[in-house]
């Protein structure tokens, strides 16, 4: 069974690609997990605070990983949802 196309060559990426690649993945995780942490840490932080963090958070991801906005959906917004959910009793 053949999964490409017949004109679809595989794509081939170098082990110098993949690094930078998962670096920027770790460095999303890292932010996605601090953001998570202050707005269920903070005590003073406002709804509007943490939706704008939310808000900035999404922007960064998608400027570090272009035309993922569905990966984006899939995986943060679901988490930030039942956060704000939790944190703020919303949504």
């Amino acid at each position: 069974m053949e999964l490409n196309g017949p004109n679809v060559e595989p794509v081939v990426i170098s082990a110098e690609e993949r690094a930078e690649e998962q670096k920027l993945i770790r460095r999303m995780q890292m932010m996605m997990n601090m953001v998570m942490q202050v707005i269920a840490q903070d005590g003073s932080l406002t709804v509007d605070e943490a939706a704008q963090m939310i808000a900035d958070t999404r922007k960064a991801a998608l400027a570090m990983f272009p035309g993922k906005e569905l990966a984006y959906d899939l995986i943060w917004r679901p988490r930030f949802q039942r956060l704000m959910r939790e944190r703020f009793r919303i949504m």
